[in-house]
């Protein structure tokens, strides 16, 4: 088996410096892709809605990931993405063209959350939710797309989550949001289908991250009124494999969605829960 397929490929990764993201910039880097990543930094000016959990990595953060991609002997570059300003978006698809020529793998991995019922949500929170999760796939999609049917080859790979398909009362805007993806993707797979360009979502489980971790230690502390370890053990006591899904899992999964094997798997929703539904 060729380890080095994705040699002459290049791929671009929002909220690549950290969690989800990171794990698949590392895993095409590894394969041969030269990446550009793009995260929305500590230091922007992007303001976040009241009641949004997100993790926004440093400068240091986002150069130590570019760095580890370059360690696999691959072109590598690192800049500050907001998904929700198009002009950003439109630069990191510049930039990454200029540097690598064409972009033939996308990874949708930036995205927020917020904990709050339908009633009494505010509507700066759920648009923000949205803006992120969905309309900055949308836009990131619209960049990347043309070039890829003209080329006749492209991969379209978001991280949708369990939470498309199961509700949870407290989680009505990423729920919602996260089907948002599977349906979009589902569109794009159909656009791209005669010229061999493939899209599709990876529906993960509690992923063992930063952000995972911090999203169950603030349901715990403000819902539960419990420690966040507590039910961070908790969900790994009552997963079926007894544990929650490390990033470098999804990092593979979308490594093997790039190879030209996979080119019929295409508008699927490919779940990795360790066997639990959310």
């Amino acid at each position: 088996m060729d380890l080095k397929y994705l040699k002459g490929r290049a791929a671009l990764v929002t909220g690549g410096a950290s969690g989800m993201g990171r794990a698949m910039a590392l895993a095409f880097a590894e394969h041969g892709a030269d990446v550009a990543i793009g995260s929305l930094l500590s230091k922007s000016s992007a303001k976040n809605a009241d009641g949004e959990l997100v993790n926004r990595p440093g400068e240091e953060e986002l150069e130590r990931t570019r760095a580890e991609i370059e360690a696999f002997g691959v072109k590598a570059i690192a800049v500050e993405l907001d998904v929700c300003d198009t002009e950003s978006v439109k630069n990191f698809y510049r930039v990454a063209v200029e540097a690598f020529g064409k972009v033939d793998i996308l990874a949708n991995a930036a995205g927020i959350t917020a904990e709050h019922p339908t009633s009494g949500h505010s509507e700066a929170l759920w648009n923000k939710v949205m803006d992120v999760n969905i309309n900055g796939v949308f836009r990131m999609t619209r960049e990347v797309l043309p070039g890829m049917i003209e080329r006749g080859w492209g991969r379209i790979i978001s991280i949708a989550s369990t939470a498309a398909s199961v509700g949870a009362p407290y989680s009505p805007a990423y729920c919602a949001s996260k089907a948002a993806v599977c349906g979009f993707t589902r569109a794009v797979a159909q656009e791209g289908a005669e010229a061999l360009v493939t899209a599709n979502t990876i529906s993960p489980g509690w992923v063992e991250t930063t952000f995972g971790t911090e999203w169950l230690s603030d349901i715990a502390e403000k819902q539960l009124k419990k420690k966040g370890e507590e039910l961070i053990n908790e969900e790994k006591a009552n997963n079926p494999q007894k544990r929650m899904i490390q990033p470098a899992e999804i990092g593979a999964l979308a490594a093997y969605l790039c190879r030209d094997e996979a080119v019929g798997v295409t508008g699927q929703d490919l779940t990795v829960s360790a066997g639990s539904l959310w």
